[in-house]
């Protein structure tokens, strides 16, 4: 009904699994990197797991379309089956001939160990992906587990990838299927989008049908996220509905009220509070990503005191002394002098003052603003003070590539978070700042960082809004002269303000070599990339000093 009202080229909010609209938040593409991983590798079992609607299949078809030319893979998108019958399944995947009228474990078991010699003979590889895994009966995943046993003197003949909700990690811990569970050399946990992340998931697919990425209000989409809890699939649901509704209403925008309207039609009772459910029980565990928790009321616990056991004193009676004569005074003990003990990194990430916000400030005072007088900034409200904020997971390499200061985030032993700002480096010690500045070896740093960052910085220009493909403006010259010191080429166009097709190439291209979402389009993440080519020199940069 509104496909045309809007003018998409396709509906864009369909719940099938299309691999065409998968939008790859880091943590898809962490997944995506360890079920890879798991199938060029080899060796044992991958398995991955994640709440219902989180794009476990959907990533799995992603695979599908990863995968190497070398690699056969058998897919089961059912597994409630028998042992015979799981196997008989997987031979009809590889089409492994067998004899269908009296199937036998060991006639079924022979046949597919005949033809993985064969394949690994011919140098292919073969690999077993079992989706909705926590459905298996223990009869089947104990034959499963056998199936790891076909192998040569030197590799794994058939790489198993297990793919299913949380209760498969639950099922996995059971103590009968220990064995299976010591096989597992990589796993993954899908986690909900964060707010950030499903404000670019509604907008990219909006994108990828053609239509305005702004359709939804800032204020709608806070709305989806906080039904949703960052669930692709009911984020899908709630918005194809919102879209209906804005059609029945012939409304530009789709506004909360809209999303309020869809979920009631959508959404039953307790589907609208379970996931608030979960993402606070989340909150208490300490388990979910970067971008949920920044709106998080309270992440800030005092720091736990430490027990110290009493001692147990001794009575010792004491004895008369003996009567002296003539004394001989001793001589007096000198003390040696005490160095002061230098300041440990985790005694000075304890400080409870080293807060998200006590963050927030600093790097506002490396850029030189004045941060939004708020109670509490995040990434939406520093947008009033003209700054962009990224956020996401990083090796320490690619931190110190970006080359700008970052707010990390470190994790103490009783599980709370510390902030501080990364400003420098300093004889190869990171320099940062809290309530106070220090620098400390590099080791203490990285033994309690988990790998999260978050920079504040300020875009070239005043306009910050995405440049599009087949766009007309003077910010494409902009974006022309920072390819050219990419890619070195500055080709004469008649219409330089044109976006056009040879130029989104090259966008695409640099968005490859910098991991980023390959859509052509010049978003926040992109700019601050391009922007980085010129060095951008009016801006902050780590100090580096020997």
């Amino acid at each position: 009904m509104y496909k045309q009202y809007f003018h998409f080229a396709e509906l864009p909010f369909s719940i099938a699994p299309d691999p065409h609209f998968m939008y790859m938040s880091r943590r898809h593409q962490e997944g995506l990197a360890h079920l890879l991983y798991g199938i060029t590798v080899g060796g044992g079992f991958v398995a991955l797991t994640g709440e219902v609607g989180t794009g476990k299949t959907t990533l799995c078809h992603c695979l599908l379309k990863e995968l190497p030319d070398t690699i056969d893979i058998a897919l089961i998108l059912n597994p409630k089956l028998n042992a015979i019958e799981l196997l008989a399944t997987i031979c009809d995947e590889l089409g492994i001939a067998y004899d269908k009228q009296q199937q036998t474990l060991k006639q079924l078991v022979d046949a597919l160990n005949h033809y993985l010699l064969a394949k690994h003979a011919a140098g292919r590889r073969t690999v077993l992906l079992l989706d909705e895994a926590q459905n298996l009966s223990l009869e089947v995943l104990e034959q499963i587990r056998l199936l790891t046993n076909l192998e040569t003197s030197k590799t794994k003949l058939l790489q198993i990838i297990l793919v299913g909700q949380p209760e498969l990690k639950q099922m996995l811990k059971r103590q009968d299927l220990r064995q299976l569970n010591q096989r597992i050399t990589a796993r993954y946990h899908l986690l909900p989008l964060s707010f950030v992340e499903t404000r670019a998931y509604i907008r990219h697919r909006l994108r990828v049908c053609g239509g305005d990425p702004d359709l939804f209000k800032d204020r709608a989409i806070r709305k989806i996220y906080k039904l949703s809890a960052g669930i692709p699939r009911i984020i899908n649901i709630l918005c194809d509905r919102a879209l209906l509704g804005a059609y029945a209403g012939n409304a530009p925008q789709v506004t909360p009220a809209m999303v309020n309207t869809a979920a009631q039609e959508t959404l039953a009772p307790a589907e609208t509070k379970l996931p608030r459910l979960g993402l606070a029980l989340g909150l208490l565990l300490g388990g979910i990503a970067l971008g949920a928790y920044y709106y998080a009321p309270d992440r800030f616990a005092a720091v736990k005191s430490r027990l110290i056991e009493p001692r147990q004193v001794e009575t010792v009676v004491a004895k008369p002394a003996p009567v002296v004569t003539e004394t001989v005074a001793a001589a007096p003990k000198i003390e040696p002098l005490q160095q002061p003990k230098p300041l440990q990194f985790a005694e000075w990430m304890a400080d409870p003052r080293s807060t998200l916000q006590l963050g927030f400030a600093n790097a506002f005072k490396a850029l030189g603003k004045t941060p939004p007088s708020v109670a509490t900034a995040d990434c939406e409200t520093v947008k009033t003070a003209g700054v962009l904020c990224q956020l996401g997971k990083a090796s320490w390499k690619e931190v110190l590539a970006m080359k700008r200061p970052a707010i990390l985030e470190f994790v103490l032993l009783n599980e709370e978070k510390r902030y501080a700002l990364l400003t420098g480096i300093k004889q190869g010690n990171p320099v940062l700042i809290a309530s106070e500045q220090h620098d400390f070896a590099l080791a203490d740093v990285l033994n309690h960082w988990n790998g999260y960052y978050l920079l504040l910085w300020e875009p070239p220009g005043a306009d910050s809004r995405t440049i599009f493909p087949g766009q007309w403006s003077d910010r494409v010259v902009w974006l022309r002269q920072q390819m050219a010191a990419f890619d070195g080429l500055n080709p004469p166009v008649p219409v330089p303000q044109t976006f056009d097709q040879d130029l989104k190439a090259r966008v695409i291209k640099f968005q490859h070599q910098h991991h980023l979402a390959e859509d052509g389009a010049v978003g926040a993440q992109t700019l601050f990339y391009l922007d980085n080519l010129t060095e951008a020199s009016n801006r902050p940069h780590l100090h580096l000093t020997d």
